[in-house]
């Protein structure tokens, strides 16, 4: 059976076949928030990739006993356990790049939550040290598996960009634990990037009231084709979280998003690609592609920071 999924590469993808697997691969659950629940939720239902997974108990810093049955380990009987084979990092931001590390060099695969790091350098460096280890390393990016952006996908193709602005608001978010804000607003920047090709910065501004928790960032950035794109992440107390975009082209203009139908089980198609790693359905050429795309958009990340930060 095929099925088309949202893949950050395009193209369809066979399902991982529905028969029983001749092996699963043992996981552990690293942070149970939103993201960690909806993991072992997913990990839990009768799925398709859940066949080839076996939730053997999650991580966390608060002792929680179990959930669901599932029952709580602690980090250094992941790092150890011989039927642990993979771990989903859903933990806070500015923890990933040290568990990953932990994991790979564990000898364990690894899914993580985006984003893999608050550091270009350290991904580099963690990517590398999965080659060497011949692991698996995923960096989820579900914000490609949603409807919203198949719709742009298929309404950006083939068509010639004249200037464009994405603008996201959201209530506040601690930087101290999610990374500077082009680092936990990634996924809009990975939208921009898998719609318009490799971006460069031209300019970027950070304005901060620290005591209201609120913060505008506004990026300037321009396409290979020297096509202006404005992104905007702007959070604060009472600002909903929203999506506004305008594209503008030769032929004709998009003004904000209609809607598109409901995103179902996001996760669980980015659990699907994951599986089609470990049993490798990907070719080199593919991860290479993807690999490229999540390093380009963790170093634009780091240079609007570094952009941000010398004009203090």
């Amino acid at each position: 059976m095929q099925r088309s999924l949202s893949l950050p590469l395009g193209g369809q993808r066979r399902r991982p076949q529905a028969e029983k697997p001749e092996r699963k691969f043992g996981v552990v659950v690293v942070g149970v928030g939103r993201a960690g629940s909806v993991r072992i939720r997913d990990l839990r239902n009768p799925h398709a990739s859940s066949a080839f997974l076996n939730l053997t108990g999650f991580v966390s810093r608060r002792e929680l006993g179990n959930i669901d049955e599932v029952q709580q380990i602690s980090l250094e009987d992941a790092l150890s356990s011989q039927e642990v084979e993979v771990a989903y990092i859903c933990s806070e931001s500015s923890s990933h790049a040290d568990y990953i590390r932990q994991f790979l060099n564990a000898g364990k695969h690894v899914l993580v939550e985006y984003p893999m790091t608050l550091s270009w350098a350290e991904a580099q460096d963690l990517w590398t040290l999965a080659e060497q280890k011949g692991k698996v390393l995923h960096e989820e990016h579900v914000e490609l598996l949603m409807e919203e952006f198949a719709f742009l996908k298929k309404e950006v193709v083939g068509k010639d960009l004249l200037k464009g602005s994405l603008l996201f608001t959201a209530g506040p978010l601690e930087e101290e634990r999610f990374g500077f804000p082009a680092f936990s607003g990634i996924s809009r920047l990975t939208w921009l990037v898998s719609l318009f090709g490799e971006l460069s910065l031209v300019s970027a501004t950070l304005e901060e009231r620290k005591e209201d928790q609120y913060m505008k960032m506004t990026v300037c950035l321009e396409t290979e084709n020297k096509r202006p794109l404005t992104w905007i992440e702007e959070k604060g107390p009472g600002l909903k979280r929203n999506r506004h975009l305008s594209f503008h082209f030769k032929s004709g203009s998009l003004e904000n998003m209609p809607n598109v139908g409901v995103n179902k089980n996001i996760f669980l198609k980015d659990q699907n690609i994951f599986v089609q790693k470990l049993l490798g359905q990907f070719s080199e050429k593919e991860l290479a592609a993807e690999k490229k795309r999540i390093l380009h958009c963790l170093w634009l990340a780091e240079e609007i920071q570094k952009y941000c930060y010398s004009k203090k």
